[in-house]
């Protein structure tokens, strides 16, 4: 139990019944839950195969799974799982998916996937798209609920919720046709399968004997069913969470979920974790005093070791451009001064279009940058395009991949005609791409769609022939030629300029083949196996990581800041309508907000900067703006605020050109 403090040693050591572990932000949860599993494999005697232990990112996952091997001998982690909610859900499907009827090899529809067949229904159905994403949430916010489409049907009361329910009954007809599931049916369909199917639910419950769940804070109800049916018998489980980190309620996630759990295990042991390894106490009392102000079943204070710390400074600024300047001025000062990366400097923001004119800044200052939050090249539609027509050539099984190039570009084959050779191709037991020519489509389709099919899968053959050859890129260079996909592109962009940034894409993808084709030493690497490779690539970078190392100044959203920390942090827009939300203000959900802005603060360790704007521009007017309700809410005493004297305009003329100066004297040193 070495370098663990009192409350983390009681909670690793604890498993005589159910666990809750209240961690503050920066208490060191990860590491408790990263011991335990070691405690349970070594002192325990619990083999890692009957382990499971679950949280929300691939991020986390990996992390754990890298910090657990570092504690368990050669062998000793064998057959331990270590997961996202998601993951554990599509290992369940994909050990059952008989139960389920659905066929091996199923596919799993993106965000990309679900819009395009969801406008397809729509158009056939209400002859437009319009609300298409509000019915999307409609869908996911149902599925988090375990409401099947029936269900739905029979509770919807407005207009708005009929016409959703019916859109949801055609989606997962459809998506079952297309033997696909979305993302929210990895949690829905396992849980649907257990309550049916008490013997399947067994056999899973004697494959994990110890569960333990991170950020449980941020669990919706059917995670919080999965989890349930699955520690019912045993009760042996740890679940860490913060209640006062639970800032995705817009996602289904229930922070009521917490205390739930005592009603539900009523042996349920609460163990506090308080003392903060991150940040300065003035820090932490900031987001104490803060916090305070949301109602609490369990009552906690940060406290930490790390000395009481600079004051917290408030920037007044006269405009918007006013405090984006300020911010890259007062980065560049630091980083002069004290020799600090980039990198050691974070600014956050309540929403991503705040990010646009402070990029404009630092790029003006020639201050690096990461952006968080920004679109991997795996994930723009253009190479998610052409990947699927490299997936489809080497394994033409691959039924997403299939109905995701079938009409990209537009080849006048809809989500009926799809449907039905889904149902055909599932009754024959083949994938939608081998059933596409047989004879007895010809029974359940029209000729003119059967021939549409047959020509497609004909000349993807032809392809794949033309790929063998000696030639193998040109052959791929012609086949987006022959399907005129710039055509395609240059019809669907803004413009001509971005239509050339998104070809560009395909050629550079185009050459990444031919790279991995180049460096294989010894020449046995087909086409085959190079486009394996980078769709193994584009699996793994799916949030494709920056380079690490890379200097910069972190810049994202507070909800992406989540679970990181960094020397210096700057909130931008601390103002009324920007955090607190404008739509919090009037949906009285302002308790979250007060959770985002507490999230805000324990990212930072030792310094911290909130910067507001008197008056910001909005739809080409300015308008006057109000501080934000939290800055009233913190210790007047520990905060430093700049800005407020109307100093004469020469004075402050004067100030900035010797700020310039003094960096350019350090400089020339």
């Amino acid at each position: 139990m070495s370098k663990l403090n009192p409350r983390q040693a009681e909670a690793v050591a604890y498993i005589s019944g159910p666990l809750l572990v209240l961690a503050g932000a920066g208490s060191g949860k990860t590491s408790v839950i990263t011991r335990k599993i070691a405690y349970l494999v070594q002192q325990c005697g619990i083999r890692a195969q009957y382990i499971c232990a679950v949280t929300f990112t691939n991020k986390a996952a990996r992390e754990m799974k890298a910090r657990v091997a570092s504690l368990l001998k050669a062998g000793e982690g064998r057959g331990l799982t270590v997961s996202t909610f998601h993951n554990l859900g599509l290992n369940i499907i994909r050990r059952e998916y008989v139960h389920l009827g659905y066929k091996p090899g199923f596919s799993i529809f993106d965000e990309g996937d679900i819009k395009a067949l969801l406008t397809d229904i729509m158009q056939k159905e209400y002859q437009g798209d319009d609300g298409l994403d509000e019915i999307k949430n409609y869908i996911g916010n149902w599925k988090n609920d375990l409401i099947l489409p029936e269900e739905a049907l029979e509770k919807a009361r407005t207009p708005k919720e009929q016409t959703a329910a019916v859109v949801y009954l055609h989606y997962q007809r459809t998506l079952k046709a297309y033997n696909a599931v979305d993302f929210d049916d990895l949690i829905l369909m396992p849980v649907k399968l257990f309550q049916e199917h008490p013997e399947v639910l067994e056999r899973w419950r004697n494959r994990i004997r110890y569960m333990l769940v991170d950020e449980y804070q941020d669990t919706n109800t059917s995670q919080y069913l999965l989890v349930k049916m699955l520690v019912q018998e045993r009760a042996q489980f740890t679940v860490v969470g913060d209640d006062d980190q639970s800032i995705y309620a817009w996602r289904g996630a229930r922070p009521e979920n917490l205390m739930q759990l005592k009603d539900d295990f009523p042996s349920l042991k609460v163990v506090m974790l308080e003392q903060n390894y991150r940040s300065t106490s003035r820090i932490l009392k900031c987001a104490n005093v803060l916090i305070a102000n949301n109602p609490h079943v369990f009552e906690k204070q940060l406290w930490s070791e790390m000395g009481h710390g600079d004051p917290i400074r408030v920037l007044r600024c006269k405009n918007e451009d006013g405090e984006a300047e300020r911010i890259a001025l007062e980065i560049l000062t630091l980083h002069l001064k004290t020799q600090r990366p980039y990198a050691d400097f974070a600014i956050l923001y309540r929403g991503n279009h705040q990010a646009k004119l402070m990029e404009l800044k630092l790029q003006h200052h020639q201050i690096p940058y990461r952006l968080s939050g920004g679109t991997s090249f795996f994930a723009r539609q253009e190479v998610k395009d052409v990947m699927s027509y490299l997936r489809l050539l080497v394994n033409p099984d691959d039924d997403n991949a299939f109905l995701r190039v079938i009409n990209v570009p537009r080849r006048e084959i809809g989500s009926t005609t799809l449907e039905k050779l889904g149902n055909y191709a599932g009754s024959r037991d083949l994938s939608m791409y081998a059933a596409a020519d047989e004879i007895g489509l010809g029974e359940h389709l029209d000729a003119r769609f059967t021939e549409r099919l047959g020509r497609f899968k004909r000349w993807m053959d032809g392809v794949r022939q033309n790929c063998a050859g000696e030639d193998p890129i040109g052959a791929l260079r012609s086949m987006v030629m022959d399907i005129d996909y710039e055509n395609w592109i240059r019809q669907n962009a803004s413009s001509d300029k971005v239509a050339d940034f998104r070809m560009g894409n395909v050629w550079f993808l185009m050459d990444a083949l031919k790279n991995i084709l180049e460096k294989d030493e010894d020449g046995q690497m087909t086409i085959e196996d190079a486009i394996a490779k980078l769709v193994l690539r584009d699996m793994l970078e799916r949030q494709q990581e920056e380079e690490e190392g890379a200097d910069g100044v972190q810049m994202m959203t507070l909800h992406a800041s989540k679970g990181l920390e960094f020397p210096y942090v700057f909130i931008m827009g601390m103002e009324e309508e920007i955090l607190p939300h404008r739509s919090s203000i009037e949906a009285d959900t302002i308790e979250e907000e007060r959770r985002l802005a507490y999230v805000g603060i324990t990212r930072a360790r030792q310094t911290l900067a909130f910067t507001y704007a008197t008056r910001r521009k909005q739809y080409g007017e300015l308008i006057d703006c109000t501080p934000s309700r939290f800055l009233d809410e913190l210790p007047p005493e520990d905060l430093q605020w700049e800005g407020l004297d109307e100093a004469p305009q020469e004075q402050k003329a004067a100030r900035g050109n010797d700020a310039l100066a003094a960096m350019r004297a350090m400089l020339k040193r």
